[in-house]
């Protein structure tokens, strides 16, 4: 038996001899271009989707209020991350990381297109399309960069924060294309051209997929070659069974059989982020079918699942609450010229491509002198400078409250630039390093299943943060960011004095 599941699924280190990719194995560089184009469509069209529901008809907009935009918003890039929870599982049960990947990224080209096309019932059916791909893409690809590496390569950190930062390479890019044909041309054309980039993204990981070795090729194995097929049987029929069930509540809604409002619909999944998460949790920490060394590393993933989904809550207002208030109270005039409010998704970026490489040394430098932080101390950290990012905003916002007409007050871009650098400088203590602390705190045989708990934290964040977007008219700023700022700071606080009992949990792995 033990056999047969080495032969299925095969060590997915590459030899140590292979550094032929800056000291790093051949078949990051596949996923760095890979991921980088994906990311190049997702932010690209991040950069425009809110701004695209609150303009006008007339401007070429969906003409949303901000309440409902802010749901809509934050109910899709939620989806986005809580469907890499199903695609991890559908890629450990029924098609492998490779193959997932691969569907994926035609999902997400086809919901670009969609959205490129004009007609309020494309725009549902785009996003319905990007959620689906960006689940079957995301955290798999994630787990393949994770399967290049032993458990114990020193190089593991690094690749991930080098992969990082081709992840910032596509948002940098798209950033400044997007905006600049969405905001100045049409919207419609600026997601034409993410679906473009996707598919750019697609040729380039059919091309280089033989070097990846048996990365992610195989779905996870029993030993047991007749239980793997009837599990995946199994599988295929409760993916089918949930994917009818969708497509007619999707039908009956959209028919207006069953009514449905964007802030009910916000209502009800945030109450599902909860009901998952704390089902999930609950099975690892406390159910049999898992080692006790295994329930304790799950509930080591617990602590570090809290800090993740309040870091994300404030992080990933970049698309929203910010975005509002770069289009709306940010002066942006360049010698008469007033550049997109999208052009502010470029600044992070940026910052991001600038400081990988630095952050990758420090912690590999650390590491040989057995001085590294570990992974809670480094989520304080990033929960730290993430509240103090939006700490700094609260000035400008009580400038502008403080004005008979808010909407007509311009503050300057040094405000916005200062909040992106501070929670750079927390993503970069947070994102790489908790991409491979799941990967080395997965089990072999739910490695896919992890992945998409770290993506679930990130969807409870960007539900939080379109729930910040949909309350932007309703509250005053000072107030809206200071919400968001203290409990942030709190946190941090939390969970430096939580570090050494987490770090015990994590039964050596730091």
């Amino acid at each position: 038996m033990a056999t047969t599941s080495n032969l299925r699924n095969p060590p997915a280190d590459v030899t140590p001899a292979d550094t032929s990719f800056f000291g790093h194995p051949r078949g990051l560089a596949t996923l760095f271009f890979t991921e980088m184009w994906e990311r190049f469509s997702y932010y690209g069209m991040r950069a425009l989707l809110i701004l695209f529901m609150t303009h006008k008809l007339a401007e070429g907009g969906l003409g949303f209020d901000k309440a409902k935009a802010g749901d809509i918003y934050g109910m899709y890039t939620a989806m986005v991350y809580l469907l890499c929870l199903g695609g991890g599982w559908v890629a450990d049960r029924i098609t492998g990381q490779r193959r997932a990947v691969l569907i994926g990224g035609i999902l997400i080209a086809a919901g670009e297109f969609c959205l490129a096309t004009p007609g309020e019932a494309w725009f549902y059916l785009g996003l319905v399309f990007l959620m689906m791909g960006t689940g079957m893409l995301k955290g798999n690809v994630s787990t393949i960069v994770g399967q290049l590496y032993a458990k114990k390569d020193p190089r593991r950190d690094s690749g991930f924060s080098l992969f990082y930062m081709g992840i910032n390479t596509g948002a940098l890019l798209s950033s400044i294309v997007c905006p600049l044909i969405g905001e100045k041309v049409s919207f419609r054309l600026g997601f034409a051209v993410a679906g473009l980039a996707m598919l750019a993204g697609l040729v380039q990981y059919v091309l280089g997929g033989r070097h990846l070795g048996m990365a992610g090729l195989h779905t996870v194995s029993s030993g047991d070659v007749e239980l793997d097929r009837r599990r995946k049987q199994t599988a295929t029929r409760a993916l089918s069974t949930g994917l009818g069930a969708f497509a007619l509540f999707g039908l009956l809604g959209a028919t207006g059989i069953i009514p449905v409002t964007a802030a009910a619909l916000s209502a009800v999944l945030g109450w599902v982020l909860l009901g998952i998460s704390v089902a999930v949790f609950s099975w690892m920490i406390f159910s049999g079918s898992w080692s006790p060394e295994e329930r304790k590393r799950s509930a080591a993933i617990l602590v570090l699942f809290i800090a993740s989904l309040l870091f994300w809550g404030s992080f990933e207002q970049a698309g929203s609450s910010l975005n509002l208030f770069a289009d709306v109270n940010t002066d942006r005039n360049i010698l008469k010229w007033v550049f997109p409010a999208g052009w502010f998704q470029f600044v992070q970026p940026i910052f991001v491509v600038v400081l990988a490489p630095v952050f990758a040394w420090i912690w590999l430098r650390l590491s040989r002198r057995d001085a590294d932080p570990s992974s809670p101390a480094k989520f304080s950290m990033a929960l730290l400078f993430a509240g103090l990012g939006f700490a700094v905003l609260i000035p400008a916002a009580r400038l502008i409250a403080a004005s008979a007409t808010p909407e007509a007050v311009k503050v300057s871009m040094w405000w916005l630039i200062l909040t992106y650098f501070l929670q750079t400088l927390g993503e970069l203590c947070l994102s790489p390093v908790g991409l491979s602390a799941m990967s080395k705190l997965a089990p072999d045989r739910a490695a896919g299943f992890i992945m998409g708990i770290w993506f679930l934290s990130t969807a409870i964040g960007n539900w939080l943060a379109g729930k910040a977007a949909s309350m932007y008219d309703a509250l005053p700023l000072p107030r809206l960011f200071g919400f968001v700022a203290w409990p942030t700071i709190a946190a941090a606080v939390i969970l430096a004095l939580l570090i050494r009992p987490t770090v015990r949990l994590m039964s050596g792995v730091r």
